[in-house]
């Protein structure tokens, strides 16, 4: 839930209501996301709980493909899947702040880039030092969630359920590429459902509690959303949430600053604005805490350089590879914008998604004999589904985000030289 939520729920709500046009499919479009992805937690809680080693996505696609598949998977988390999503944490967190306390743009970048380092350096403590600071901030922020939603929901004056209904001229159907397009920025919120198993190695009982954890955590986060999305539609009119900050609008102030405005006039924007630094922080937190997990899990393996094998003598975490992690973040920090980072981190991992998941179907051919814990509730229609509705997402993002899905094949791409190099030098040893 602490990686889960983060920068989305405040601000995506906007560039979906421009995309389908009316509240009920806006919230539709979030069920979507949420249903798409628990899913996919529900198909990665047979895999984690079968192969509870630290690396999740990795160390499935190993177990099912081989070594380049799981590698592509590696190397794609390093350069645009873990590390575009701790940059897109880091922006938004200078975003958000600098509604409290102004400062140029030179200077929101530098914000991004030391709150990236100062938590990769919190990280290189013991996996428990982590895992509290997760645990602190996972509760603080749905408590400040809970009270925007809350707030609306009893002190709104303004607030009606007449403002669930479309605008006049708007049709009930927006057709399926806007919304694909709606469900893409959703799936932005949600993503981080699939971080939990990378950390399995250093999980207590990963049978019991992997499963448990990703399929509860979903539940919760699917609910959060659900209501704060439901009281964004309350507390105001399409035209007001379609006009929030976005990249059409990016001097508005986010939908849920707009939100807490129609019951704390005064202070709305400065309490959110309070409220989605302790979301971002924990989002960041928890995505730096388990996405290094994946390069120290590859070059334990032999299939990535040496040195991200290596652990602290102290702290038994994989230093190098949280380090290296975070300085590529910073740089994408200065070099990307956030919505350009969100929509290429989503692209590039939703094909390792939708191939990960058929490796339930693999491994149950593959591995019959190896216990599983927990096998996948509503097998095989569950990771069908999932995989049928990935791939038409990916279609469907060629065709409305063609640079940012260029930018996502091209990262993976430069993969190719990187593994050759490296298996060659495995090859003499």
């Amino acid at each position: 839930m602490g990686t889960i939520i983060g920068t989305g729920v405040f601000l995506k709500t906007a560039r979906m209501a421009q995309a389908v046009g009316s509240p009920l499919l806006v919230l539709l479009a979030w069920a979507a996301a949420g249903l798409l992805s628990l899913a996919g937690a529900l198909s990665y809680a047979e895999l984690g709980a079968m192969l509870p080693n630290a690396g999740g996505e990795y160390v499935y696609l190993r177990a099912a493909y081989g070594d380049m598949p799981a590698f592509f998977f590696g190397w794609m988390r390093l350069v645009i899947g873990s590390s575009g999503s701790i940059a897109s944490f880091g922006a938004a967190f200078a975003t958000f702040l600098s509604a409290l306390i102004p400062m140029s743009s030179a200077g929101t970048k530098a914000v991004g880039v030391a709150v990236i380092l100062a938590f990769s350096a919190i990280n290189c403590l013991r996996v428990t030092i982590g895992g509290r600071v997760q645990a602190i901030l996972t509760l603080a922020k749905v408590l400040a969630i809970a009270s925007i939603a809350g707030g609306v929901f009893f002190f709104a004056p303004s607030a009606s359920w007449e403002h669930l209904r479309a605008p006049s001229g708007v049709p009930s159907w927006c057709g399926f590429p806007a919304f694909g397009a709606a469900m893409l920025s959703a799936l932005w919120a949600f993503d981080g459902w699939n971080n939990m198993p990378m950390a399995a190695g250093e999980v207590r009982d990963p049978g019991r509690n992997v499963p448990r954890a990703l399929i509860l955590g979903m539940a919760l986060v699917l609910l959060v959303y659900g209501l704060l999305n439901l009281a964004y539609c309350y507390a105001l009119p399409m035209g007001e949430i379609a006009n929030a900050s976005s990249p059409l609008h990016d001097t508005a102030l986010p939908v849920a600053s707009k939100a807490a405005q129609t019951f704390l006039p005064r202070f709305g924007a400065q309490w959110v604005a309070l409220a989605a630094l302790l979301s971002t922080i924990g989002a960041l937190n928890g995505s730096i805490l388990t996405g290094a997990r994946i390069p120290y899990a590859m070059a334990r393996d032999g299939l990535f350089f040496a040195c991200f094998a290596r652990l602290g003598q102290r702290s038994a975490v994989p230093v190098v590879a949280i380090l290296v992690q975070g300085l590529w973040a910073a740089l994408l920090v200065v070099m990307a914008k956030f919505d350009q980072l969100t929509d290429c981190v989503i692209f590039a991992s939703m094909i390792f998604y939708a191939i990960t998941t058929a490796a339930v179907f693999v491994l149950r051919k593959k591995q019959p004999g190896t216990p599983r814990p927990y096998k996948t509730l509503g097998y095989p229609v569950v990771p069908i589904l999932f995989i049928a509705v990935a791939i038409w997402l990916l279609i469907n993002t060629l065709r409305t985000n063609p640079l940012e899905s260029a930018a996502g094949l091209g990262l993976i791409a430069l993969g190719l030289p990187v593994y050759l190099w490296q298996r060659r030098t495995t090859a003499r040893l």
